[in-house]
């Protein structure tokens, strides 16, 4: 069975990600097919805006195949995952820069690397089951994919809260994020995707939106705009300590579970990428930096060990949550000089 169909119906290029057994992770050659397919219709006149969706209910795309990362780097090879890295990247920066519609349907799960092929597209579309996160923090990576840019883009400081607890968001907080745009009800979207391909006109999708219920973080964002707005994550653990409240009492649970290094990163990475300046290649340089170490220095192979390999959700990270590193910050985001993230893109007849 292919793990991807790829195809133009009508006016659409087509991407259904085909592997619900795995809540349609993403592996390295589903990537690079992505990506050639979108080279190639970028020439094709008759392509009017590409649809990209997924079969099954429980996910969109859970995120990123890493088994075979987490083997390599075992093994001492970090080069295959620095390439799957960098070639993804590539492929996040083409979706966010894509000059034609890029219509996402994101039901059930969309985490991680489903985030980069997804939610940085121009037609953003939930439904009643959508979950939306960014939990890289809980494998020790930081929040990548380009998903840096959207959390400092974030409203407020919901950036940081959302990148260090691995927060999940419905439908309706997703659209406050800035991580969706538009809600439109599960059952619509067969017949609303033969419209599109039909019409090749992405206005359509207005017609069908409808209020998503209310979620917590429109409530929520004063006290995480007060609790987040340390400087290094030191500072934001010691406000959440300091207030001793339900929310964060519950939220210093949350990131209990997280690798301190990354958490720690991911903070740093975003004020970074904050500002009026920040785009989708500066963020995901600033991401690649940190992923290019995470299997040698940082926490990266025992999270995935943990949660993945074994599944004992007993990771032994390199720091303490007490005791947040700040040097080691500064280490795992320094250029990487001749191995700086490029965005190269692949001839489209290789």
């Amino acid at each position: 069975m292919n793990d991807i169909h790829i195809h133009t119906q009508g006016h659409a290029g087509r991407i259904t990600l085909d592997r619900p057994q795995a809540l349609n992770a993403i592996t390295y050659e589903m990537c690079l097919e992505i990506e050639l397919a979108l080279i190639n219709w970028l020439s094709d006149d008759n392509i009017k805006l590409v649809i990209i969706d997924a079969t099954g209910d429980k996910a969109f795309c859970a995120g990123g195949d890493i088994q075979d990362l987490y083997k390599a780097g075992c093994a001492g090879d970090f080069d295959y995952g620095q390439t799957f890295w960098r070639d993804e990247y590539r492929l996040n920066a083409l979706i966010a820069e894509y000059p034609k519609p890029y219509v996402a349907f994101m039901q059930g799960f969309t985490m991680g690397g489903g985030v980069g092929i997804s939610c940085h597209g121009s037609h953003r579309i939930v439904c009643e089951n959508s979950q939306i996160a960014m939990p890289e923090v809980s494998i020790g990576l930081v929040p990548d994919v380009g998903g840096s840019l959207l959390l400092a883009r974030a409203p407020g400081r919901l950036g940081e809260y959302l990148g260090t607890t691995a927060a999940r968001m419905q439908a309706d907080c997703a659209i406050f994020a800035g991580f969706a745009d538009t809600y439109i009800p599960r059952a619509q979207w067969s017949d609303l995707i033969e419209t599109l391909c039909e019409t090749g006109n992405a206005a359509v999708l207005e017609q069908h939106s409808k209020p998503a219920i209310s979620g917590p973080l429109r409530e929520q964002i004063p006290q995480i705009n007060r609790l987040f707005g340390g400087e290094a994550l030191r500072d934001i653990k010691n406000a959440l300590v300091a207030k001793n409240s339900e929310f964060s009492n519950e939220t210093l649970k949350q990131m209990a579970r997280n690798s301190p290094l990354a958490m720690a990163s991911a903070v740093e990475l975003i004020h970074r990428v904050r500002g009026p300046n920040a785009n989708i290649y500066h963020a995901l340089e600033m991401e690649y930096r940190f992923t290019f170490r995470a299997q040698e220095k940082g926490d990266f192979l025992e999270g995935v060990r943990a949660a993945v390999i074994d599944k004992d959700r007993s990771p032994e990270w390199l720091h303490s949550f007490d005791n947040p590193p700040a040097l080691e910050v500064s280490q795992m985001l320094m250029p990487l000089g001749e191995n700086a993230l490029t965005f190269e893109q692949k001839d489209a007849t290789s």
